[in-house]
């Protein structure tokens, strides 16, 4: 990779001592790297950036070196319907105890996720022992959840109502948009139920 880039085909420009890496550094990987962090722009707002470099300050893996409470605090203010004031400034105290207890305990030594140390966490009462810190942990667990929920149920009634049922009612909607979307849990329930269920209906449509 050190011996000199031949080019293929003369440029218009004339490159000396280039070498092969420093032609793939410049030309495949680095533009690869800006088209790959120009579609992550694309795709998250500056806001959900910053919830998710906040959220990774809890991950436990190598001793917790992704900690930083200054943007675990600033998780906390993000959500102040979850965090009063006077919570805010006992979660910085909460935040300075815990993490030493976490990098002195054996038990935590070895997790590798957010789950884990949630998991690990109530296994051995921590949650008494730092409330607010595991509020902090359940909100980032819940929060990659309802945000897809929320995508995934936006995409649904666009498929749902489209233009040939534009005068689809609330009711009738709620109900095709709870189908479709949890359509695995309702491929478990057998015809036949549904069919004894509507036949108990006493007000069913007779053109069905």
């Amino acid at each position: 990779m050190s011996s000199t880039f031949k080019a293929r085909r003369r440029s218009a420009r004339r490159i000396d001592d280039v070498t092969n890496l420093h032609h793939y550094r410049v030309e495949f990987f680095y533009t690869i790297i800006d088209m790959q962090l120009q579609e992550l722009n694309n795709r998250f707002s500056e806001t959900s950036t910053e919830l998710l470099l906040c959220m990774s300050c809890l991950n436990p893996s190598n001793s917790f070196s992704a900690y930083n409470k200054e943007k675990l605090i600033r998780l906390a203010e993000l959500y102040s319907d979850d965090f009063s004031i006077v919570e805010l400034v006992a979660l910085e105290h909460q935040l300075s105890t815990y993490i030493l207890d976490m990098r002195t305990s054996e038990e935590f030594s070895s997790l590798e996720s957010i789950a884990d140390l949630a998991k690990q966490f109530v296994k051995v009462k921590k949650d008494i022992v730092y409330p607010l810190v595991h509020r902090l942990l359940v909100l980032a667990l819940t929060l990659p959840v309802a945000t897809a929920t929320v995508e995934r149920a936006f995409s649904a009634m666009k498929i749902v109502k489209h233009r040939l049922r534009s005068k689809m009612g609330d009711d009738w909607l709620n109900d095709c948009l709870v189908l479709f979307i949890e359509k695995e849990i309702f491929d478990l329930v057998p015809n036949e139920v549904v069919i004894q269920h509507y036949q108990k209906m006493q007000n069913r449509m007779q053109g069905l």
